[in-house]
């Protein structure tokens, strides 16, 4: 989830906490491609804000160094802070049968921990994806408080926290 060059594009990219956050993103997409799990990419804009997220600007677009998406994989594009809202994911997965979501992104207290509450209240079993996660420090709170608080309030509440290679041992594949 926006994994994407608006927030290269801004001055906080020097301060995000993982820069080569396409790396753990690309092992999930590949360990959910192995075990024939859909792939949803999902990216935010905020049309007529003038700012990177506006798509007139040019950077609404995933990451360069990301693997995807695929011919049968979904873009969605969103402009509230969860995935659900303001694209038809939910329309999407009842269709497809999915009842388990993995979720990574950009801006891990933000639309990663905001899609995963929804996507729990609406009863999908979420598992929140923390190393294929990155934030900015905010105020006083460094980078590694807030992912760390993140994963505090979601654990057993909201959603399981794994990590890619957790996932990869529970699948038995490694796709590095």
């Amino acid at each position: 989830m926006d994994v994407q060059e608006s927030f290269r594009a801004r001055p906080l990219w020097d301060e995000i906490s993982d820069p080569g956050i396409a790396e753990p993103v690309n092992r999930l997409v590949a360990l959910a491609r192995a075990a024939g799990d859909r792939v949803f990419w999902v990216l935010h804009t905020e049309p007529g804000s003038g700012d990177v997220f506006d798509p007139r600007s040019g950077h609404v677009r995933l990451l360069e160094e990301l693997d995807g998406p695929r011919a049968d994989e979904a873009v969605l594009y969103k402009t509230s802070h969860n995935a659900f809202t303001t694209t038809n994911l939910q329309q999407l997965l009842t269709e497809a049968g999915v009842g388990e979501l993995w979720v990574c992104g950009i801006r891990t207290e933000q639309c990663v921990e905001t899609t995963t509450r929804v996507g729990s209240d609406l009863g999908y079993r979420m598992v929140f994806v923390t190393d294929a996660t990155a934030t900015n420090p905010i105020g006083d709170l460094s980078a590694a408080a807030i992912i760390e608080r993140t994963e505090a309030v979601l654990r057993d509440r909201f959603a399981r926290i794994a990590s890619v290679a957790e996932l990869e041992a529970e699948l038995e594949v490694s796709v590095v």
